[in-house]
């Protein structure tokens, strides 16, 4: 996926630590781990969005 511009989150300030990227294309969002780029995974913004909200208000817990 050349010319995208990849970030990640500023908790992520070693090179070495691994983490999700994500990048803004011209339709989707599109994440991929940071030790894996070539597994590329397209979003829709508005479920990411909602998806985020959802983990920083409390409403999101791990299947055990």
């Amino acid at each position: 996926m050349a010319g995208l511009e990849w970030q990640k989150s500023s908790f992520s300030d070693s090179p070495d630590q691994d983490c999700i990227e994500l990048a803004i294309a011209v339709d989707s969002l599109l994440l991929r781990e940071s030790d894996d780029p070539v597994a590329v995974l397209p979003a829709q913004p508005a479920r990411v969005a909602a998806l985020l909200a959802a983990i920083k208000g409390g409403g999101w817990s791990a299947r055990g």
